[in-house]
């Protein structure tokens, strides 16, 4: 399915406050950011769209896909969803290595070191999760979810842990992944920096509510 006519319609209850998303994608403009502040809902809404938030209600479609309908009983599980979903807190697998970590959605040898060159892992392949910085388990966790070829990336605060020159760079990389395979980017944050290195589309979240807050230059 190309980028032209793709679809993200949103309206759920999570389980108190109603959001209502409703983007609709266009060939070279397929990122959205979504601001607000520290429990506005923001990660609550990724999860939804994830298929990971069992107390969200109402309808989410992809497409012609229905992920959510409450009232009719549908619910796609996550991995029909196809989407790359990185948390705030990485969810590493503690036992594997950082090579067997991205190599976990099914990636050749070769795909996972090229992706490690690109996040700047190369030389820490062999190590453990727990030998890690944030930083760093942060851009295993982004490399895993690049390399499940997903349909869509959720990226939920994904350059907290990394100083302001390696964001921008890791965001280049990111965008020109999004590019090359038109994949649509979903970005939850509370920073505008970040929001300005991925997104063209802008909303702001603030108690359930979303409000349109422009578009990124």
């Amino acid at each position: 399915m190309g980028a032209e006519g793709w679809g993200l319609h949103v309206q759920v209850r999570v389980p108190l406050d109603a959001i209502d998303l409703d983007v609709d994608w266009r060939p070279g403009r397929h990122h959205v950011a979504i601001l607000g502040p520290s429990g506005s809902g923001k990660s609550t809404l990724l999860r939804a769209l994830a298929g990971l938030e069992p107390r969200a209600e109402g309808r989410v479609t992809f497409g012609d896909e229905v992920w959510l309908d409450s009232g009719s009983g549908i619910f796609m599980p996550a991995w029909e969803r196809r989407v790359g979903w990185v948390p705030q807190d990485a969810l590493l697998f503690p036992h594997l290595s950082l090579r067997e970590n991205l190599a976990y959605a099914g990636a050749g040898r070769s795909e996972v070191e090229k992706m490690a060159e690109s996040l700047f892992l190369t030389d820490l392949l062999d190590r453990r999760p727990r030998f890690l910085s944030g930083g760093e388990r942060q851009r295993v966790a982004l490399g895993r979810a690049l390399l499940s070829a997903p349909r869509m990336l959720l990226l939920d605060e994904p350059f907290s842990a990394l100083d302001r020159p390696l964001r921008a760079q890791i965001a280049a990389m990111v965008r020109a992944f999004a590019r090359d395979t038109e994949t649509p980017i979903v970005l939850v944050s509370h920073d505008e920096h970040d929001a300005g290195l991925l997104a063209d589309e802008r909303w702001v979240l603030v108690a359930g509510r979303l409000t349109a807050n422009g578009t990124s230059a």
